[in-house]
């Protein structure tokens, strides 16, 4: 194997691994919403899948960022893809920020950090 036949070997990886969080965590989080049914526990279930599904697409999304940055770099390195990875990830990192306020309710950068006091 020559180096572009790994390269495209490590994108195709990333990108099943971030699928298969995607898969994987929407599957968790139903799961659990279901448990939370069976046991009664009716109150939060929704709020708790939603932040749940959101998480995983999170954590897919970046993964599937890294496979498009490898991609870009490794084996198709022209202005073309290069310009084509700059809007994957503008609109991908739109995505998680919106996921990510979603889910918090409030933007990043006005998260309290942990054990600070109200001021």
């Amino acid at each position: 194997m020559d180096f572009k036949e790994w390269m495209e070997l490590v994108v195709r990886t990333f990108e099943a691994t971030g699928v298969g969080v995607l898969t994987a965590g929407t599957l968790v989080a139903l799961v659990r919403a279901a448990r939370a049914l069976l046991l009664g526990e009716r109150g939060a279930v929704y709020e708790q899948a939603r932040q749940d599904v959101g998480r995983a697409i999170l954590l897919g999304l970046e993964i599937l960022i890294i496979a498009d940055i490898v991609q870009t770099i490794t084996i198709d390195p022209s202005l073309e893809s290069t310009a084509t990875l700059a809007l994957i990830v503008v609109v991908r990192t739109f995505l998680s920020l919106s996921l990510e306020i979603e889910l918090d309710g409030v933007v990043p950068w006005h998260k309290k950090a942990e054990g600070e006091s109200p001021t």
